[in-house]
């Protein structure tokens, strides 16, 4: 693999509307609003949209913060104050099928999901593009804190929001190569408070609404919603050295790796974490600090946003959202996934989420962190 060309390339690319028209993802919150003013004052055609995912019988503390009906009356008036017209678009079949199923199904086989790299693949960059080439628009636009930058050869590449604290490269790296060219993040360059100083300036009523923290489907805890959705089944906890049963269980899908709190052991004495999840023999494995240490990692369902012969054999990986990118060596890399080592060995590197790709600001793309080989005792 030889390395990319990073010659530094020019600040985001901001393609001339001549009248274009852009469809614009409308949330209800504040970023999306404003994303919608820019795009406006830029001279774009501009077409305000929100998806529908909540169901009919929507419960108590779900789709509250985002995506609720609240949001779509706020996103609608936002959309009349701007002077743009606005669509509230049902796709509720499309989300139970590729983020609520899933999601479940990602617990009940050991591993930890994160719905909102998902939704983003499967659904925004996605069916929302199609919905935008439907419409006529040769752009979709959201108020996701990225930078669309074009290259030197004249490609659009993905970068790191200006705003570190509110960066969303690490949810987009599942968007599909061909659609980078039509996607617009218009506050990318912006920090969090200039937005909602644009926002105030104009009068928006979105300017101060609170961020939506929680997944949106998920009412309270993540434990209680698996709880209602998966069957509960007594196993054993058992010690990652020596196979020693320490504890008993209800069902592997209420752990995830590097747990320690919650573990209800025989022995307290010691602080242990989970180190493996076996559903296959109902087994939880817990060990020492030490053994919940990973070299490296192995990705599937892999995506990437540049030609793979140019991936660099030296590059940074992102496992978290909320941590920071470390450095690793390309071991292996093909067009269904990759192996990674480490500069340092990592804790808890937790199967089911995602392993994102960077050469410094550049999104390289990514894929789903995959069960790691472990020797178990017999």
């Amino acid at each position: 693999m030889t390395a990319p060309n990073l010659t530094p390339a020019a600040s985001e690319s901001r393609p001339a509307p001549q009248g274009e028209r852009v469809l614009c993802a409308m949330s209800g919150g504040v970023d999306s609003s404003v994303t919608a003013a820019l795009l406006k004052d830029q001279g774009y055609q501009v077409i305000g949209a929100m998806m529908r995912f909540w169901p009919d019988d929507k419960r108590t503390d779900t789709f509250d913060s985002c995506c609720s009906p609240d949001a779509a009356y706020e996103a609608r008036r936002v959309a009349e104050q701007v002077g743009v017209p606005f669509y509230l678009l049902d796709y509720r079949e499309a989300f139970q099928r590729h983020i609520v199923g899933p999601f479940l199904d990602e617990y009940a086989r050991g591993r930890t999901p994160n719905p909102c790299v998902n939704c983003n693949t499967k659904v925004k960059f996605d069916e929302l593009v199609k919905k935008a080439k439907m419409l006529g628009c040769r752009y979709v636009a959201t108020g996701h804190y990225v930078k669309r930058v074009e290259n030197a050869r004249g490609e659009v590449e993905f970068h790191r929001g200006d705003d570190p604290r509110k960066d969303q490269t690490y949810f987009l790296w599942g968007t599909p190569r061909d659609a980078l060219p039509y996607i617009l993040f218009p506050v990318g360059e912006l920090e969090k408070p200039r937005v909602r100083e644009i926002a105030a300036e104009r009068g928006l009523l979105t300017a101060q609404k609170p961020e939506s923290q929680n997944i949106c489907f998920v009412p309270g805890k993540v434990q209680d919603f698996v709880a209602e959705h998966l069957p509960q089944a007594q196993g054993k906890i058992r010690e990652i050295r020596g196979g020693e049963v320490v504890g008993e269980h209800l069902g592997t899908q209420f752990y995830t790796l590097g747990q320690k709190k919650g573990l209800g052991l025989y022995q307290t004495h010691r602080v242990r974490h989970v180190v493996h999840l076996d559903p296959a023999t109902n087994t939880v494995w817990v060990g020492d600090y030490e053994d919940c240490l990973w070299t490296g990692l192995r990705a599937a369902g892999a995506n990437y946003l540049l030609d793979l012969a140019e991936l660099p054999r030296e590059l940074e990986v992102q496992v978290r959202y909320r941590t920071a990118p470390v450095r690793a060596t390309v071991v292996h890399a093909d067009e269904h996934g990759f192996e990674l080592r480490f500069a340092e060995p990592q804790f808890a590197v937790a199967p089911g989420q995602s392993a994102v790709l960077y050469a410094g600001p550049w999104l390289l793309g990514g894929g789903l962190i995959a069960d790691h080989a472990r020797t178990l005792p017999a």
